[in-house]
């Protein structure tokens, strides 16, 4: 499916939006779960990843297609290397099976697992041969995606002697790490973080009933905080539900769009953007603990003509799609000069925009919807934009309550 926007303005100013849970915060709960059954959760994400994470973990099927879920392949991985006596097959997208997964096999080989692979040596497909794991120590380099430590940190309650994880260098997404661990410790489990070693303490059986309320997905507002930096002073979105002391690494858009002139305001259990004022000026950020919202910040910077810098974006590469490149072709044909590196991006931006340009999603959701405020500005057509499922099916719905024009 492509759709056609047209240049439009969000109706009367001021509009509300519900998102639902964060996938990051969704996927760790459901493995949780499915360790320690009686924990019950709520505002779980509506996205295909958790989805297909849910049936991962429901299913008695011998073979599992996650499709296009990174995260649910790095966790489900973990996860059936704890299940003794299972035999499971994990495969994917003709995509996934290009997206290393080596450094997480290894270290989970290393503690005393079963895990071979059927086609490329560091890729999925995996077969999974369940068992308990005895060893507790690993070491990994410090700056590999916070999916793999997570991972192990998701399951490390159930090994038998815990798990002390050593992360050498310096560590990237932190704020993934610590969320992890927080909800770790919001079912009891007990954990340690200092310097660059993590411990987590085995626990048999969670000893009493608890809801866990998801916190809505705030890589998800990173759209809307750009739909109102593109728009007129005044403009205001609501959207919920948000708390201030959030986990997810993506909040520092708070931060980061004050430069754009936006505010955030809290209200109850939502959070309300405003546009306050104009600001031009040249922006620099080391995304290194919220690489997912490099995309957004890099179109409303060429939506604005502004000049941007944006460094830590090593993760990028191995994403749906090697974002970085994407990104390349495709504010080039927009008319907007960029150039990557392995990590980083400088982006300097055309005053007017090619008009009429057919953007192109590359499987990644996050490619359609950060290109789409851009309609705010001048007509485009999103390619394969039901892609946006995977994290936010209801998107396209919610631009058009906004009064974007959608065809």
């Amino acid at each position: 499916m492509n759709v056609i926007l047209q240049q439009s303005s969000i109706e009367n100013h001021k509009s509300s939006i519900v998102i639902t849970g964060s996938k990051s915060e969704s996927n760790r709960l459901l493995l949780l779960q499915a360790l320690f059954p009686e924990i019950t959760i709520e505002n779980l994400s509506n996205s295909d990843d958790t989805k297909v994470m849910q049936y991962a973990l429901q299913t008695k099927a011998s073979t599992i297609d996650i499709h296009h879920a990174g995260t649910a392949m790095r966790f489900l991985t973990a996860y059936f290397a704890t299940q003794e006596h299972s035999n499971i097959i994990l495969t994917g997208s003709s995509r996934m099976k290009e997206r290393p997964v080596k450094i997480l096999v290894d270290a989970l080989n290393t503690l005393g697992a079963d895990i071979l692979y059927l086609e490329n040596k560091g890729c999925p497909p995996l077969q999974i041969k369940g068992q308990t794991l005895v060893n507790s120590k690993v070491v990994l380099n410090a700056n590999v995606s916070s999916q793999y430590i997570s991972a192990l940190l998701l399951i490390a309650p159930k090994l038998k002697n815990g798990l002390q994880l050593t992360l050498e260098g310096k560590i990237t997404s932190v704020p993934y790490i610590k969320m992890t661990l927080d909800l770790l410790n919001r079912i009891g489990v007990e954990t340690q973080f200092s310097n660059n070693c993590i411990t987590v303490y085995p626990k048999a059986v969670k000893e009493d009933l608890q809801t866990l309320v998801v916190e809505s997905d705030w890589s998800s507002a990173s759209y809307f905080y750009s739909i109102v930096a593109l728009s007129p002073v005044g403009t205001q979105i609501s959207l919920s539900s948000y708390k201030q002391n959030s986990l997810q690494g993506d909040s520092v858009l708070r931060t980061i769009y004050k430069d754009f002139g936006v505010e955030t305001h809290y209200e109850n259990n939502s959070i309300i953007l405003k546009k306050i004022s104009e600001n031009t000026n040249p922006k620099i950020y080391n995304l290194n603990n919220a690489p997912d919202i490099a995309q957004t910040i890099a179109v409303t910077c060429l939506g604005l003509g502004i000049e941007c810098q944006l460094s830590g974006l090593h993760t990028l590469k191995i994403k749906e799609t090697d974002r970085l490149q994407a990104l390349k072709i495709e504010i080039q044909k927009l008319g907007g000069h960029i150039d990557i590196t392995e990590d980083a991006l400088s982006l300097m931006p055309k005053k007017t925009l090619n008009k009429n340009v057919s953007i192109d999603t590359y499987d990644d959701h996050r490619m359609a919807m950060a290109f789409a405020p851009l309609a705010l500005k001048i007509p485009l057509q999103i390619n394969d934009a039901n892609v946006v499922s995977k994290s936010f099916p209801s998107f396209w719905k919610d631009l058009k309550a906004l009064g974007f024009k959608i065809y």
